[in-house]
């Protein structure tokens, strides 16, 4: 069971620009890849998915136990050549202090070796000490190569290598030259999802042939299958019986923030996910419930707005009963309307709210949300609900709605609430993730059912 994890000293050193340009060139040399994404992103998982053809998978503390990320990433890698785990943040970030959700606590976790991406912008000598320091901090943690990243050329290249070679023991496997032209585009949530970019496929095979020239991928297989095996742990299943149930979820340039493994559960337990286009479809498909996820909406509003059968679909299917579930983005085209940089553009019209974009971040972090006796599915109201949420809009005259959650940590709708109801729809600006702690999956299918 041949894995890595790809991690940095610190954000923004071309980390996620690297793994799947190592993905992708690993897959054009024929192996099967599978990715994993540390933490709670929908965006890098994207770029990591397309790069890897294969659905990547989120590995997160918060939302899951070590034993459910253990059986997840067991389950997924099996059958694969080998499982690429990108960090996020520096290596030993997390949220606590003592580090028990770090990187490298994942590390530790998964038995991964791991590859240590260095920006190397405006340093020669510094780069020995950091390596150093980052190996007597966490002896366990094994740093198996490091990849020099942004390097001004030849010159530069030939000094970091000496210094590595000199001072360490953990050997150079990529030195990748300073190139504009392998940047992704960058915004105030992270990167650009790869479904708004219509040159994400062209861009993946530039910087995979890039990595394949600078960067050593035998040593980083090699890498690879020094990993340990990873025990066999099996996560509790699921009970339920399975249900024949049609979702008709948005899936487009403007939504899709979707976890792999929630879309899996979904199909597992008997559910036909059905994709549609918000942007270009004029009708819903035929379905029993909606379901619209995250995404950059405001990116798009125009286009949204534009598409009026396809708002009066949404809003007449919401008015009839039809349940439906909703998530930030999801939420925010559900409003009368999205203003953006001065530009205001109608929306569906059922919250009855104006939706407004700032500058600086609202809700980003994790959550804590506890049911109210007044949520709409069924399932138990008692445990605490971890989640996430990462929006810079706020609701403008907001009608008197009842809520589903009480926000204990985080932002959601006003600060002290989140999941507002209105009929059968239930919206919210946190993100959940269907695992043992929050099984929102089999809740929302039950009241699903009751609906029909």
């Amino acid at each position: 069971m041949a894995h890595v994890l790809i991690s940095a000293a610190h954000k923004s050193s071309g980390k996620t620009v690297l793994s799947a340009g190592i993905c992708a060139a690993l897959h054009d040399k024929g192996l099967t890849v599978q990715t994993f994404k540390k933490g709670p992103d929908y965006i890098d998982p994207m770029w990591l998915s397309r790069a890897s053809h294969r659905n990547c998978y989120n590995l997160d503390f918060w939302t899951q136990t070590d034993r459910e990320i253990i059986s997840m990433f067991a389950k997924q890698v099996d059958g694969a050549d080998i499982g690429v785990v990108e960090a996020n943040k520096g290596l030993h970030d997390g949220l606590s202090e003592d580090g028990r959700d770090s990187n490298a606590a994942l590390a530790r976790l998964l038995k991964a070796p791991v590859v240590l991406i260095l920006d190397t912008r405006g340093t020669i000598r510094g780069v020995a000490p950091l390596v150093l320091g980052y190996q007597q901090f966490d002896p366990e943690i094994k740093i198996a190569g490091v990849i020099l990243n942004f390097v001004g050329g030849d010159r530069h290249a030939a000094k970091l290598i000496r210094v590595m070679e000199n001072y360490t023991d953990v050997p150079v496997v990529g030195t990748v030259y300073r190139n504009d032209e392998l940047e992704l585009v960058e915004r105030y949530l992270g990167l650009k999802p790869s479904n708004e970019d219509l040159r994400a496929g062209s861009h993946i095979e530039k910087i995979s042939k890039v990595v394949a020239e600078q960067v050593n991928l035998d040593r980083i297989e090699q890498i690879a299958n020094s990993a340990p095996p990873v025990p066999n742990v099996e996560a509790p299943a699921l009970v339920m019986s399975n249900c024949r149930l049609r979702i008709a979820y948005a899936c487009d340039e403007a939504f899709g923030f979707y976890y792999a493994d929630d879309l899996d559960t979904f199909s597992q337990l008997g559910v036909e996910m059905v994709p549609f286009d918000v942007l270009h479809d004029t009708s819903l498909p035929e379905a029993d419930a909606l379901f619209l996820g995250g995404g950059f909406p405001e990116m798009n509003m125009h286009k949204l707005a534009a598409n009026v059968s396809m708002k009066r679909a949404v809003r007449e299917a919401v008015e009839h009963g039809m349940p439906a579930y909703a998530e930030c983005g999801g939420l925010m085209y559900l409003c009368n309307s999205i203003k953006f940089k001065a530009v205001q553009c109608d929306m569906v019209g059922v919250i009855d709210a104006d939706c407004e974009m700032h500058e600086k971040p609202i809700g980003r972090g994790y959550t804590v949300l506890q049911k109210r006796p007044q949520h709409l599915w069924s399932g138990n109201i008692r445990h605490p609900v971890p989640g996430h949420e990462f929006h810079y809009s706020t609701l403008r005259d907001l009608a008197d709605y009842e809520y589903s959650y009480e926000v204990q940590r985080g932002f959601g709708v006003d600060g002290q609430f989140d999941g507002l109801r209105y009929k059968n729809l239930l919206a919210c600006y946190s993100h959940q993730r269907n695992t043992q702690r929050n099984q929102w999956i089999p809740d929302f299918i039950e009241f699903i059912k009751s609906c029909s």
